[in-house]
């Protein structure tokens, strides 16, 4: 059976019918249409272009706060992952939940921890122990990033460092902005470390 083009046929008694036959064979025009396929691929070079610029390599990305001004460092290293503790100049942050105001701190006196972050921090680690149950070969290292603004006192961030020692979190990486090309990256400051 030969290979013939879709659509709708007269039946062999019409096929040389003047009434039925020649309109059917009036409606056969080309149906070849060109499609220009250039701007589609175009637009998908440059999809491709903007994916692979937004990937990272690292698998976490540290999402800065619009309302937080990192410093700048000359030498640091890869952000690794670890719960993120933002201070911004109104509010303390563990992964996306408030846990306090930072009026509220500088304004309370005596006690160097902030039991909210403390209680946020245990649950972190209490939820990294449950995902790695099952893995005996994954060691608990007690990392967490402080991203913290320019402009906050030295005394909140002594606070969180506290909160975060209490915690059992000892390892500590400042976030900060690579100065030759404004990545964000850690700057190692837990105690032993250079």
């Amino acid at each position: 059976m030969p290979i013939v083009i879709p659509g709708k046929r007269p039946a062999k008694r019409f096929e040389k019918s003047k009434i039925l036959g020649g309109k059917f064979a009036r409606a056969h025009k080309a149906t070849n249409a060109e499609l220009n396929v250039v701007p589609m691929v175009d637009m998908m070079t440059m999809l491709v272009i903007f994916l692979l610029q937004q990937f990272s390599s690292t698998g976490e990305v540290l999402y800065m706060q619009k309302d937080i001004k990192l410093p700048d460092a000359r030498h640091g290293q890869i952000i690794e992952i670890a719960p993120v503790v933002a201070i911004s100049a109104e509010q303390v942050v563990v992964t996306g939940v408030k846990v306090a105001d930072v009026r509220e701190l500088d304004s309370e006196g005596g006690y160097l921890n902030i039991p909210a972050l403390e209680e946020r921090l245990r649950d972190e680690k209490k939820r990294w122990d449950f995902i790695h149950q099952n893995d005996p070969e994954k060691k608990w290292e007690g990392a967490v990033n402080i991203q913290a603004d320019k402009g906050v006192p030295f005394r909140i961030v002594k606070r969180v460092l506290f909160s975060c020692g209490v915690a059992g979190y000892f390892s500590v990486n400042f976030a900060a902005l690579d100065a030759g090309t404004a990545v964000a990256a850690t700057a190692p400051g837990g105690p032993g470390e250079g």
